[in-house]
C-alpha cells in the first residue's frame, strides 16, 4: 500500500493506534488509519489503482457536515484493512511534512508527529481519544511543542482548545 502512494506521489500520514503506539500509548486495532493529502475529487483514480493492485476498495464519502471528507476502506486477502482519510477538517497540509519516517517491516512509514497526533485526538473528543492525548502527551512531555501544539488545536475548534487546556491543566 505505502508502495503504491510513494508511485502516486501521494503524501500519508499515519494515524490512530499505530500513530499511538509510536507516541507511547500502546493499544490494539483492527485496522490502520491514514490522512492523504489528496481532496475527495481524487479518490476515484486512486480507488482504481488499489484495485488493480488487488485490494477490495470501499469510497465512503461524508455530507456537509461531516469532518472527514472522504473515506477509502481498503482490505486484502489477508483480512488486513486500512482505512484512508482525505479532507479531515482543520488538518492543515503542512502535517504531511511534519510527520516522522518510522522503521516498519523493513521500510518506513510516514507517522503524524505528536503535536498533530494529539491534537486530532482531542478534536475527534471520543474517551479513548482522551486517553490517547492524554498519554502521548505524558510519554512525549519533554518533546512537545506547546506553541505549535496550541496552534494545530485551535485549527479543530472551541472543543479541542477546552479539552487542550484540560489536559495541560488538570
Amino acid at each position: 500500500m505505502v508502495d503504491l502512494l510513494a508511485r502516486e506521489q501521494v503524501g500519508y500520514a499515519v494515524i490512530g493506534a499505530m500513530a499511538a503506539s509510536v507516541h507511547g500509548v500502546l493499544r490494539a486495532s483492527m485496522d490502520a488509519d491514514a490522512v492523504l493529502s489528496l481532496t475527495t475529487q481524487q479518490l476515484g483514480p486512486l480507488q482504481q489503482r488499489f484495485r488493480d493492485a488487488g485490494f477490495v476498495t470501499e469510497l465512503r464519502r461524508g455530507d456537509l457536515g461531516d469532518p472527514i471528507g472522504a473515506v477509502l476502506a481498503l482490505s486484502d486477502e489477508f483480512s488486513n484493512r486500512v482505512d484512508l482519510l482525505v479532507g479531515l477538517r482543520g488538518l492543515e497540509n503542512e502535517a504531511f511534512q511534519r510527520a516522522i519516517d518510522v522503521a516498519f517491516q523493513g521500510g518506513a512509514l510516514r507517522v503524524v508527529c505528536i503535536e498533530d497526533f494529539i491534537a486530532m485526538k482531542l478534536f475527534a473528543g471520543g474517551p479513548q481519544d482522551l486517553a490517547d492525548a492524554r498519554y502521548a502527551l505524558a510519554a512525549g512531555q519533554s518533546t512537545v511543542d506547546r506553541e505549535l501544539l496550541w496552534r494545530l488545536t485551535a485549527r479543530y475548534g472551541r472543543d479541542a482548545m477546552a479539552e487542550l487546556q484540560k489536559l495541560l491543566n488538570p
